[in-house]
C-alpha cells in the first residue's frame, strides 16, 4: 500500500476519494493511488460517459458489462482509468471528464497536464 503523505492530486494537494460506489482504484480504496506494482498507472478519476465506455469497450476493455464481482460503469459513475487509456480517448476525441483533486499528480507524466485540466470537472477548486 502506497504511503498516503506521497500520493497528491493534480491539484497538488492530498488525493481525494474517486468513488466508493462503485468501489474503484487499484487498492480498491476509492482512491486512484499507485505504487510501482501499478503498471498500468490507475491514477486518472474520470467521470464516465456512454462515448466513453463505448469506446473502451472497442478497445477490448469493456468496462459497462456486469460480471461476478463487478456490477458494470454507468454514465455518470467515477472510476480511476489507466492514464494510457484515457490519453488514447483523449487522442480520439472521447476523453472523460476528470476530477482533479481525484486524479493522481503522475497521470501527467503519461499524458499531457494541460490535456486533463482542459477536461477538469472541478476547475474551481484550482482557485
Amino acid at each position: 500500500m502506497p504511503d498516503d503523505d506521497a500520493q497528491r492530486s493534480m491539484l497538488g494537494r492530498p488525493l481525494e476519494t474517486c468513488s466508493l460506489e462503485p468501489l474503484t482504484g487499484y487498492f480498491r480504496t476509492g482512491c486512484c493511488e499507485t505504487d510501482d506494482g501499478d503498471h498500468g498507472s490507475h491514477t486518472v478519476c474520470a467521470q464516465m460517459t456512454e462515448e466513453f465506455l463505448r469506446f473502451s469497450k472497442a478497445r477490448g476493455n469493456d468496462l459497462s458489462t456486469p460480471r461476478p464481482g463487478f456490477a458494470g460503469l454507468r454514465p455518470g459513475d467515477r472510476w480511476c482509468l489507466c492514464a494510457a487509456r484515457w490519453g488514447e480517448a483523449f487522442a480520439a476525441g472521447v476523453a472523460p471528464p476528470v476530477v482533479l483533486a481525484a486524479t493522481h499528480e503522475l497521470a501527467a507524466t503519461i499524458v499531457p497536464r494541460e490535456a486533463l485540466l482542459a477536461h477538469g470537472i472541478d476547475l474551481d477548486a484550482l482557485n
